[in-house]
Formats: structure tokens, sequence, C-alpha cells
């Protein structure tokens, strides 16, 4: 009994039920349930759609006459199929772009099969004219002055408005049908014998109409999605696919098992000394005057240097701080003494008598300094 195959009008009805459920879902956007929701709605339609093909239900040699009432809410698959696609979860820009293609491919067959049927009003028409031409650059709002442009907006929303309001009326006439049947249609069946076939055949023409609106609208939409979806950066490769990481990697390995000496004469000094004259080849790093002869950085120590040789943008050092302080040293930059130092003072030479006679000089000199300049004489600004 399960493996009959089930009617057209079963499979319509579950899908509408799965949509209008994700419509009032209670799951949350990234939820499992909801996705699980929309994919088996899409299934469905889709096996819709087969069901209509199989059937043969609509031809392009028909006219909007030969289609029957009950027939009328299979138009809207498309439709449906559209707009539960554009909710299909994803997880990077290119598998987003996919979804918004297939969801603009089933916008485009149901604004066709609609055209076919004559069942697009004069400016839908147009809107369809102007979709054709440029599809990806489609808009509702073609006005590049933002006043226009807000104006446009305002007459979309309220077509939408009015066209809903329509929908809305018809469906509580009395001659529609019980609220029973009006359910159902909303949900995708068909009325039973208790409701005005011209009266329902109203309502199902004036949903095609609102979804019509609708469909324009969502394809602006699309458009506007993929232009920002076309700034994104493009998805950069795995870490381990990284060949300048793979690179240094290499090189790290080579200076671990080579003392710092590797494969191609490989050192960890980027900047080579100045050749000329000196021991090993290596010319001096400052001038007499002080003046630097050759680019160096200060560190610690050689396991600091070690680490910055493959940090980006760093400026790879030359000389540690004590190779810096032995060359000061040899160029006479460095003055010892000083601290507790200057406190041991070598005892005076009792023979130096031209040294003696200086240093009397010139304690005489201070001694008649303070004389004649006391304590306070300097300050003039706090006398009264």
């Amino acid at each position: 009994m399960d493996d009959e195959p089930r009617s057209l009008k079963a499979v319509f009805a579950d899908a509408e039920s799965k949509r209008l459920a994700l419509e009032s879902s209670p799951f949350a956007p990234n939820s499992s349930e909801y996705a699980d929701t929309v994919s088996s709605a899409v299934k469905l339609y889709r096996d819709c759609l087969t069901l209509i093909g199989a059937l043969s239900i609509f031809s392009p040699n028909e006219s909007l006459e030969d289609l029957s009432t009950t027939d009328l809410p299979f138009l809207l698959i498309n439709f449906h199929l559209a707009e539960v696609t554009q909710k299909l979860p994803s997880s990077s820009p290119p598998e987003r772009q996919s979804v918004l293609s297939a969801a603009r491919d089933a916008y485009e067959r149901y604004l066709h099969l609609l055209d076919s049927y004559d069942l697009l009003s004069p400016p839908h028409k147009k809107l369809l004219e102007q979709y054709i031409d440029t599809p990806t650059t489609f808009s509702t709002v073609s006005a590049s002055d933002p006043d226009a442009r807000r104006n446009a907006k305002i007459a979309n929303f309220r077509t939408e408005k009015e066209l809903r309001t329509k929908l809305d009326f018809l469906r509580r006439r009395p001659e529609y049908g019980s609220t029973e049947d009006d359910d159902d249609d909303r949900s995708g069946g068909t009325t039973g014998g208790g409701g005005d076939e011209d009266a329902v055949r109203q309502v199902h023409l004036a949903h095609l109409a609102y979804s019509t609106h609708m469909a324009f609208q969502s394809l602006e939409g699309l458009n506007r999605e993929c232009e920002i979806l076309a700034l994104a950066p493009p998805p950069q490769p795995s870490r381990g696919a990284n060949p300048q990481e793979e690179e240094d990697a290499r090189r790290r390995q080579r200076y671990t098992t080579a003392g710092g000496l590797g494969d191609n004469n490989y050192s960890d000094r980027l900047d080579q000394p100045l050749r000329g004259s000196g021991q090993n080849g290596r010319g001096p790093l400052l001038s007499k005057q002080g003046k630097p002869l050759q680019p160096f950085t200060l560190l610690g120590n050689r396991q600091e240097l070690a680490r910055g040789v493959f940090r980006p943008g760093h400026n790879l050092p030359t000389m540690t701080i004590d190779e810096y302080l032995d060359e000061e040293f040899k160029r006479g930059g460095i003055i010892e003494g000083g601290g507790e130092a200057s406190w041991h003072r070598p005892e005076p030479d009792e023979d130096d008598l031209d040294k003696a006679d200086a240093e009397t000089m010139k304690a005489r000199e201070w001694d008649e300094f303070v004389e004649a300049n006391p304590k306070g004489s300097g300050n003039t600004l706090n006398r009264g």
C-alpha cells in the first residue's frame, strides 16, 4: 500500500504544509530541524514539478480558459520552490551563490509560465522584458535620483498592500466557501462544492498577481545579494598547503640540524658584513667618529636573534649587545670608572711639586670665590 504513487494534490499539500511551517517555525535558522524542513519542502516541490511534467497539466498551446480552477494553484509551485530554496543554509559565499542561482531559475520558470498563459498584467510584462534584457542588474527602481527611488519604493509597497488586501477580501467572501475550504486553499488545496467556482477562481488569480509582484521584488533582492557576495574575499588555502610556510619549515630544519648553517650555506645572518680588512674578512662596524658603517640591531643574545629570523616584517640583527660593547671598547667609546670605583682615588705623588702647586692654587682660588660670594648672595628675588 505504501508503494503506491502519491497524487499531485497530496504531494502539493505536503509541500505547502512544510512551507507554512517554516513561516511560523519556532526553530532557529541555524538549527538542524530548520534545515531538514527546508530540504523536505524543496524536495516535495520538485516532486510536484516531476508529476506535473508526467501528467502534462500545462501546455504552451493552452490559454487561461483551458485551465481548470483546481489546476490554478499548481501555477505557484515554481514560485514557492524559489522561496524555500532561498532559505537553504550555506556555509560559504560560493555555496550561497549556488543557492541564489537555483532560486533565480525557479522564479524565471514561474514568470515565463504565467506569461505563456497571458496572466501578466501590462506593468508586469514590462518588468519581465526589463529583466530578460539585464537579468543580473535588474531593479524595479531604475531611477538614479534618490527622491525618485524613494517614491518608487513607496509605490511598490502600496501595490503590494493593495494586492494583499484584495486577496484577503476575496477569501472572506461567502461565495468563496466555508472557513475550512479557505484554509485548505491557503495550504495548497482546492475548495469543495460549498463555494462558487467564479469566486474561487478570482481568489487564485489574485494570489497569482500578488505572487508575481513578490517574484520581481525577490529577483531584485537576489541581485543586491549577489553584488555583496561578489565583494567577499576568495577562500584561503589550508595551512598545510601553504608553500611559503613549508619553505620556512625546511629552512628552520636546516638551521637546527646544521647549527645555524645548513644547505646552500644558509645562515641566520641576513645582512652580510662588509668585505674588507680585518679578521675573517669582516670590516669595521663603526668609524672612529662613531658613525655606523653597517646596519645592525641590538639584541640580548643569540637565541633571541634565532627566534626573530622568520618573523614577518622583522629587521634582522647582525650583532649582539656583547659584540657591540666590544666594538665600542676597541674604539675607545667606553669610559671606565664611576660608581664605587670613583671613591678609590690614587695616592698623590709628594715628589711631583708642580702638581702639588697646581692643587694648592686651585684650592686658594675656590676659597677666594666663596669669600667674595657668600651663600644666598645671588638670590635677589625674595629680598624685602
